[in-house]
């Protein structure tokens, strides 16, 4: 089964060739070390990991290119959902072709902020989903709180494939409170062009494994929107448990999911949705 994490963050040392924007922090557990591709393949190859999705993080600016580095150099085991300033104007070119750059996916952004949260309704952002549904851009977007104008964005765009991360979970939220907005997430089931991605979920119990009182609400997310449209990933960097922890709970302790469903859900739905070709031997 192909093992497919659908977003870790990977970023460099703060140098002054390399300075990270001011006041800016790592959360989790690793505080402000480096974790490049060279010291997390060790990582992947004990956890059974195959291949990463990897998501610059907000805090390292806008930069893409330690990860199209590590896309270049492990092509089947890292690529790139990257990401660039959707305020500014000179941005709106730099989406002409976006592909096209070796190892680049798709683009990724986050709406969770204060200043970011209007973008979604107030005109902001509306270049970005015409633009990437015209140049076959698929977009992962981090929304908590704000799924009903993804709805309206996907229904306006039905060409624009997105994924909503971490199934749109406010990262602060555990238990129950962290899944009161599932009955809005469920209703996205109805767009095609609407994916999810089932990662950090870890983050969001106050349980320890195998977290059972998520298992209900995943079954829930599985029924709406199948297999092929819920990504499985970790957010390695902030995650409560180990990494062998995040992936055997979709592997061992969910037995109402199929051998099929898993083969989707841990790796071939989310390469598939993005346009990563798939190993010769898993095709």
């Amino acid at each position: 089964m192909l093992i497919v994490d659908a977003q870790v963050h990977l970023w460099g040392a703060d140098t002054p060739e390399r300075p990270w924007p001011k006041g800016a922090q790592v959360t989790g557990k690793h505080q402000r070390e480096p974790l490049t591709a060279d010291g997390f393949l060790p990582k992947m190859n004990e956890a059974g990991v195959d291949r990463v999705v990897i998501v610059p993080p907000t805090w390292d600016g806008k930069r893409n290119d330690l990860a199209l580095e590590a896309a270049r150099r492990h092509p089947d085991r890292f690529a790139v959902m990257g990401r660039l300033w959707l305020e500014r104007p000179e941005s709106r070119a730099a989406i002409v072709g976006w592909r096209k750059q070796p190892g680049m996916l798709g683009l990724r952004f986050t709406f969770n902020l204060d200043g970011e949260r209007p973008w979604l309704t107030d005109g902001t952002a509306d270049w970005l989903w015409s633009a990437c549904e015209q140049e076959g851009i698929p977009l992962m977007v981090h929304v908590p709180g704000s799924v009903p104008a993804i709805d309206a964005i996907a229904a306006r765009h039905p060409g624009l494939r997105l994924v909503i991360d971490h199934l749109a979970i406010d990262s602060s939220l555990q238990d129950a409170a962290a899944f009161a907005h599932l009955p809005q997430l469920l209703a996205l089931a109805k767009r095609p062009n609407v994916a999810v991605k089932a990662s950090a979920l870890p983050c969001n119990t106050s349980e320890s494994y195998p977290f059972r009182n998520l298992h209900g609400y995943i079954r829930q997310v599985y029924d709406a929107f199948g297999p092929r449209r819920m990504f499985w990933g970790t957010d390695w960097s902030r995650l409560p448990c180990s990494y062998s922890e995040a992936i055997r709970l979709f592997t061992e302790e969910l037995p109402w999911l199929s051998a099929t469903d898993k083969e989707w859900i841990m790796g071939r739905a989310v390469c598939e949705w993005l346009g990563w070709p798939l190993p010769a031997a898993k095709r």
